[in-house]
């Protein structure tokens, strides 16, 4: 992965941008928002996600797998404007299904 350019005076959770097929792409890097103290990653992935019509790259660690969640999803909207949409199961594993376009939203207004 070719690091993103940094943007001078930006947040420490704003990686920078990158150029993905001639669209130039904001990246954030979560971890670091909910985490301060946290380094930024080196190396990893970029997930390119839609958010409300433009293309945001989100930087993570790794990814471990892409699954289908089960249909009967628990949902997580007891807390007000929560970035967490649900409850489910994947395989064997329960899965915290995110809202991405709340956590995304979150993030940008902070």
């Amino acid at each position: 992965m070719r690091p993103a350019t940094r943007l001078p005076g930006a947040p420490p959770f704003v990686q920078g941008l990158i150029n993905f097929r001639g669209v130039i792409v904001t990246v954030l890097d979560l971890g670091r928002r909910l985490d301060p103290a946290r380094s930024l990653a080196s190396r990893g992935s970029i997930l390119l996600v839609r958010h409300q019509g433009r293309l945001i790259g989100l930087a993570v660690d790794q990814v471990v797998d892409v699954r289908d969640v089960a249909g009967d999803l628990i949902p997580g909207g007891a807390i007000e404007g929560g970035a967490i949409r649900g409850i489910g199961r994947a395989g064997a594993d329960d899965v915290i299904l995110l809202d991405l376009d709340v956590l995304i939203q979150q993030v940008l207004l902070s």
